[in-house]
C-alpha cells in the first residue's frame, strides 16, 4: 500500500529540504518522491541531510509539469494553509491519513507540498480533491518542508497500520478516475459550455473554478465520470444538429 504513495515536492528552492524530507518519508515507510521542477541540484546538502535515506533521493522522479507527476494518481491532496479566498474540501492531518490509507490500497495517490516560501498556487491547489492543513500554533505556526511532510506521513503510517490490525477485507474497492482523466473532463465540460454559449470563451475562470470545486468535492468515480463525458457528447451531437 505505501508504494502507492507519492510525495510531491513543487518548486523546491533548498537541497537540504529535499533530503529532510527524504528522511521524513522513509522513516514512515513512504518511499515514491517526485520532485516537480525542482530549483535545486540533488547536491552533497540533499544526501547529507538525507541521513540514510539517499536511496529515496537516487530514486527520485524529477518532471518538469504538475500534470505529469498527477497523471496516474485518483486521489490529490495538497497541503495548504486554510484559505478565504480558494474555498475547498479540507482535511484535518487525521482524515488525510485515513483516506490515503485507503485509497492506496488500490491505486496511486499524491501527497503534494509547495515552495518553501509560498506554498503552492491556487492553480496548484485547484488540481487537488483535496487540502490538508496542519493545525499548528497559531501563534507560531512555521512549519518547514520536511516538517510537513513528516507530519502527514506519520498520519499515513497510523491509519495504515491500523487497517492492518483490523483486516479490512470487506471494504468495497471504488474505481476513481486518473487525475488526468478528470482534466479531460474538465475540458470537454468546458468546451460545450462555451459551445452552448453557457459561458463565455473570454471568461470561463469563475463558472469552471466553481465546478471543478464541485466534482472535487462528490468525487465521481471512474463509471459516473464516463457517463458524465456521455451526457456532454450527447449534448455536442443535438446542439450540432440543430445548428
Amino acid at each position: 500500500m505505501l508504494d502507492n504513495v507519492k510525495i510531491v515536492l513543487v518548486g523546491t528552492s533548498h537541497s537540504g529540504n529535499i533530503g529532510s524530507a527524504a528522511r521524513a518519508m522513509k522513516v514512515m515507510g513512504l518511499s515514491q518522491l517526485v520532485l516537480v521542477e525542482p530549483q535545486c541540484e540533488l547536491d552533497e546538502q540533499a544526501f547529507a541531510l538525507a541521513s540514510g535515506a539517499g536511496d529515496i533521493i537516487e530514486n527520485a522522479v524529477i518532471v518538469s509539469s504538475l500534470e505529469e507527476a498527477l497523471s496516474d494518481c485518483t486521489l490529490v491532496v495538497g497541503s495548504s494553509a486554510r484559505s478565504r479566498t480558494l474555498e475547498w474540501p479540507m482535511l484535518e492531518p487525521r482524515e488525510c491519513g485515513e483516506k490515503v490509507a485507503l485509497e492506496s490500497s488500490h491505486s496511486k495517490v499524491a501527497l503534494m507540498f509547495g515552495r518553501e516560501r509560498t506554498g503552492l498556487t491556487n492553480d496548484e491547489l485547484q488540481k487537488c480533491h483535496y487540502h490538508v492543513c496542519i493545525p499548528a500554533n497559531p501563534e507560531y505556526s512555521s512549519l518547514n518542508l520536511a516538517m510537513a511532510v513528516q507530519t502527514i506521513s506519520y498520519e499515513v503510517r497510523i491509519a495504515h497500520l491500523d487497517r492492518e490490525k483490523q483486516k479490512y477485507s470487506n471494504d468495497v474497492e471504488t474505481e476513481y478516475p486518473r487525475h488526468k482523466e478528470l482534466e479531460l473532463f474538465y475540458q470537454h465540460l468546458e468546451k460545450v459550455m462555451i459551445e452552448t454559449q453557457f459561458i463565455s470563451k473570454e471568461q470561463p475562470g469563475q463558472v469552471m473554478n466553481k465546478l471543478r470545486r464541485l466534482f472535487s468535492r462528490a468525487r465521481p468515480e471512474a463509471q459516473e465520470l464516463n457517463i458524465l463525458r456521455g451526457v456532454l457528447t450527447s449534448v455536442e451531437k443535438h446542439h450540432s444538429l440543430k445548428s
